[in-house]
């Protein structure tokens, strides 16, 4: 089986700072990285043959001749600011003629899920219609996706709600280990942030007077920017006490680490008592590390999955504080854990429905995948003051910045990873 997956980066890809941000290599967020691992290791086979691109600017004409099938897991793509990616990959979807599997698509709205007509519903459609002429039916990451393709014409029939890839990273098996019955001014939290979310500017200034343990796990590539070269691009939101100035105390007390691949995210988390903040795939990785996690919902895209998985989750509100302590203690793990086989019976069943066979089926194992990313050496989790950068580096990326090139997403879909 050639097997075609959409990926910003070979999992077994070794790259620096500089490389991951010049070259794209996260796609904007390393949670990309997640999910993406997730559904390689899944895929991995002792027949298949994994090839990574993200899948813009390629022949269609080589896709046909080179591969069995193209697969497709993706996030929040159905948002107006990936219009342009959504209707390349429509283009060239309607060019193939093999098998195309979309996983854990997402819609992005309101936290109350109800997303109102716009201009996105006719892309949406004809990417939808694209997927659907080459698959059985196309995995979405919960009920509010489902609902929103429903009112566009995709019925149950056509849409199965898988979640994300994500939470399968270990398959069947999903376990978490709460360390302590409470929280403590000392103990170990992992913060996670979405910068541009204005009630996480006081939650962060809150939490980093109140746990001294507490650090900052950053994943945007501003912020990877930032660490790098002192400068936080003034186009991105930002409000007035968030994490993106060296100012910050969490910057200036070095409680910032930014994990530049799954592996050494989900190590870098085993050391924690509990996560908790905005970024549903932060709070995944800490989930994946065994470590309870709590997220703080802001939009669709996070309740969503955070609703379908049962991970423990509060609604951001502007009126209500927020205190990790009563997070950890408010939350119950038991059903997340508790359901988690019957939604691995419904993601495995999507997949092979859909052409696809996975390393948990009888005779398989996701062992040597396992091994050889053991084996792979990746970058530790880095930190403002580390020796990351040379100088000619350091310059050419704010150079790069300056042009706005670095901090927009790539206009070429870069080149075809293999494995061997």
């Amino acid at each position: 089986m050639q097997i075609l997956l959409r990926a910003h980066k070979n999992p077994f890809k070794v790259a620096g700072p500089y490389r991951t941000l010049s070259g794209d290599l996260m796609g904007g967020n390393a949670g990309n990285l997640l999910f993406s691992q997730a559904a390689y290791r899944l895929l991995s086979t002792s027949d298949a043959r994994i090839d990574t691109h993200k899948l813009i600017g390629l022949d269609p004409g080589h896709i046909n001749e080179s591969y069995d099938q193209v697969v497709v897991p993706l996030a929040n793509a159905f948002r107006p600011s990936f219009t342009n990616e959504l209707r390349a990959m429509t283009d060239l979807f309607s060019r193939l003629t093999i098998p195309v599997v979309v996983i854990g698509v997402g819609a992005q709205g309101p936290v109350s899920g109800k997303i109102a007509p716009s201009a996105l519903d006719e892309v949406v459609k004809d990417f939808t219609a694209s997927v659907l002429d080459h698959s059985a039916s196309m995995g979405v990451r919960g009920e509010v996706t489902a609902a929103y393709l429903k009112r566009l014409g995709f019925g149950p029939s056509m849409v199965d709600v898988t979640g994300c890839c994500s939470m399968f990273m270990d398959g069947p098996h999903l376990e978490v280990v709460p360390k302590t019955q409470e929280l403590t001014r000392d103990s170990r939290v992992s913060f996670n942030v979405s910068p541009y979310v204005s009630q996480m500017a006081q939650v962060a200034l809150d939490h980093a007077e109140r746990y001294p343990n507490l650090v900052y796990t950053a994943q945007d590539r501003f912020t990877l920017a930032l660490m790098l070269t002192g400068t936080y691009d003034a186009r991105a939101p930002h409000p007035a006490g968030s994490p993106t100035s060296m100012e910050h105390p969490l910057f200036k007390q070095n409680r910032v680490r930014f994990c530049l691949d799954p592996a050494m995210w989900i190590a870098h988390l085993e050391h924690f008592d509990f996560s908790f903040g905005t970024r549903i795939h932060g709070n995944i990785a800490a989930l994946l590390s065994r470590v309870p996690a709590v997220v703080l919902a802001h939009d669709s895209r996070t309740l969503e999955l955070a609703e379908y998985h049962a991970i423990p989750y509060r609604v951001l509100s502007k009126s209500e504080g927020v205190d990790a302590a009563q997070l950890y203690t408010g939350a119950d793990w038991a059903p997340m854990l508790a359901g988690h086989a019957e939604r691995w019976d419904r993601m495995t069943a999507f997949l092979v429905q859909n052409g696809l066979r996975h390393v948990y089926m009888d005779g398989e194992s996701p062992e040597p995948f396992d091994r050889r990313l053991a084996a792979t050496r990746f970058p530790r989790p880095i930190q403002v003051g580390g020796t990351w950068l040379t100088r000619r580096e350091t310059s050419a990326l704010r150079l790069a910045a300056k042009a706005k090139a670095v901090l927009s997403i790539g206009k070429s879909g870069g080149t075809i990873s293999s494995s061997p």
